[in-house]
């Protein structure tokens, strides 16, 4: 049969040429992304740099950047900085304790159902998920009312109860999640040796959890970090408020000094980064693993 007859031949699909446009835009798109999400950082070091004149200026770069606007924070020589420290130390303290809290309640929750077997234990899991189905703010209101009553209104207490009771219920589902890699075996060995559920939970459990302690840890420290709402109503007296609020406050002066208020956010978010790149080793494992196994 001639060639004729089988009509004209199909052209082979160049897959080299293929691969190079599809890693060309891949290339292109990752460009892009990194320039939307570090575009708002670039803005705020160039604002802290600049002399309070030249903030709305039109340049790329301070015509004369100078680290005074950091200098004013650490010394605290703007009205409105006259507590940094002291706030910047609640801001620490509320975090931390915010951690701690959800850790040790959401571990022992999680403990007690997973590996003391409970019965009924499913269900407060899953009442752990409904909980998550009302937006936080909805129930900002209620939540200053209760504080009020128990007498807990400007109080740095009632901000860690508030994101405690809002980490717990995700610490409870990664930790239940996470706790299937661990072979209850060991619980049992421990338990045939005289030890008591204190101590499984001490020596083998906690130990064993670490990886997603750490991933719910920084959840936590970031959700209390970060959030401005519960801290702007149940904080007013000025040494009880953390940064989050005292940056807020740049904004009801007739004239915001933009680059002592940039300088003040660069500093608040220097220990979260500097937390979340020293255990985020740790973080990927805590919060992949538990999703694999379980």
């Amino acid at each position: 049969m001639s060639a004729t007859t089988l009509g004209p031949a199909r052209k082979k699909p160049n897959y080299r040429l293929r691969g190079f446009a599809v890693e060309a835009a891949s290339l292109v798109l990752a460009l892009i992304i990194v320039i939307w999400s570090l575009g708002p950082i670039y803005n705020m070091v160039m604002v802290a740099l600049s002399s309070h004149n030249d903030v709305f200026s039109t340049h790329l770069w301070p015509t004369d950047p100078s680290l005074y606007s950091f200098w004013i924070v650490v010394s605290e020589g703007y009205w409105y900085l006259a507590h940094f420290w002291h706030q910047f130390g609640n801001s620490f303290y509320v975090g931390f304790g915010t951690t701690f809290f959800t850790l040790l309640i959401g571990s022992l929750t999680s403990f007690v159902i997973g590996r003391m077997r409970i019965s009924g234990g499913w269900v407060i899991t899953n009442l752990a998920l409904v909980t998550y189905v009302i937006p936080a703010s909805f129930v900002a209101i209620p939540f200053y009312r209760i504080m009020q009553l128990y007498g807990w209104s400007n109080n740095l207490w009632a901000v860690i109860a508030a994101y405690v009771a809002f980490g717990v219920p995700y610490a409870i589902i990664v930790f239940s999640q996470y706790s299937v890699s661990i072979p209850i075996e060991l619980d049992e060995s421990a338990r045939i040796d005289g030890a008591t559920p204190w101590q499984v939970y001490f020596r083998i459990y906690l130990p064993m959890m670490a990886p997603a302690l750490v991933a719910v840890g920084m959840f936590a420290l970031l959700l209390a970090w970060n959030d401005y709402l519960y801290q702007f109503l149940l904080l007013s007296a000025q040494r009880n408020m953390t940064v989050a609020v005292t940056l807020a406050q740049f904004l009801n002066s007739d004239e915001a000094p933009w680059n002592y208020m940039m300088a003040t956010a660069i500093f608040y978010s220097v220990p979260p980064v500097i937390a979340y790149y020293a255990l985020r080793r740790y973080m990927t494992s805590g919060l992949t693993l538990g999703g694999v196994k379980g």
